[in-house]
C-alpha cells in the first residue's frame, strides 16, 4: 500500500468519525483540548483533508523539498503557548470551518475527499509540494505523513472529547506515524530516554513526548 492509499483510508476514517452521532450531540461542548470546542476540533480535523486538496491542486513547487524532520524543526506551533498568534489562528480556523454545522461539514469534507481519490492517482510521491503558510516545500509523500500524524492525534482527541473509542489506523498508516513520533521524541529527549521508556520501565523517564 502506498502512502497515498494510507492517507485516503485514514481520511475516510476521519470523515466517518466526524459523522458519528456523538460528535453532533457534543458539538457545542468543550473538547479535550484546552480552549477548543468539539466544533472547533472537528473543523481542525476536517481541515487536514482540505489542506491536502489545496496542496495537490497547486502547481509543483519550484524549490527543492526539505527533510521531514527539518519541517518539524521549523514549525512555529510546536511548544507555542495557547494564547500565541499561531494557536489562536488554528482555533479560529477550526471554528470557522465548522460554523455551518456538523452535517454541512461532513458533507463538504466527504466531497473533497472523494475528489482527491482521482487527484492523487498517479502523482509521484517525490513531487515537491509547497506547504501553505510555511515558506518551504516537502515531497508529497512526506506531506502525506504529516497529515497522517494529524489524523492520528486529532481523531483520538475528538473521540476522547465525545466519549467514544478512537479508530485504529491501518499498519500502513500507523508505521510512518510511529516512526516520525519516535524520531521527534528522540530528538527532543535523546535516544537513551526513549529506549528506556520503551524497553526499561524501571528506568523510564517521566516524559518522552514527541510534540
Amino acid at each position: 500500500m502506498s502512502l497515498t492509499d494510507a492517507y485516503l483510508g485514514t481520511a475516510a476514517q476521519a470523515v466517518a468519525l466526524l459523522g458519528a452521532p456523538e460528535v453532533a450531540a457534543a458539538w457545542e461542548k468543550p473538547s479535550a483540548l484546552a480552549e477548543m470546542t468539539v466544533r472547533g476540533l472537528a473543523g481542525h480535523l476536517a481541515y487536514q483533508v482540505f489542506e491536502v486538496g489545496s496542496v495537490v491542486g497547486a502547481p509543483a513547487a519550484e524549490e527543492a523539498p526539505i527533510a521531514l524532520l527539518e519541517h518539524y524543526a521549523r514549525a512555529v506551533w510546536i511548544d507555542a503557548p495557547l494564547d500565541s498568534e499561531i494557536n489562536v489562528g488554528i482555533r479560529a480556523r477550526g471554528e470557522g470551518l465548522a460554523a455551518e454545522g456538523v452535517r454541512e461539514l461532513v458533507e463538504r469534507v466527504g466531497t473533497v475527499l472523494a475528489g482527491q481519490r482521482a487527484d492523487l492517482a498517479g502523482l509521484d510521491g517525490e513531487r515537491a509540494v509547497s506547504i501553505p503558510r510555511a515558506g518551504w516545500a516537502l515531497s508529497l509523500d512526506d506531506f502525506l505523513v504529516t497529515r497522517l500524524l494529524e489524523f492520528a492525534v486529532h481523531m483520538d482527541d475528538l473521540a476522547v472529547s465525545v466519549g467514544i473509542t478512537a479508530p485504529e489506523l491501518s499498519d500502513e498508516a500507523f508505521d510512518p506515524v510511529l516512526t516520525l513520533l519516535a524520531r521527534l521524541a528522540a530528538r527532543r529527549h535523546g535516544q537513551v530516554p526513549l529506549l528506556r521508556a520503551l524497553a526499561r520501565v524501571e528506568r523510564a523517564p517521566s516524559a518522552v513526548n514527541a510534540l
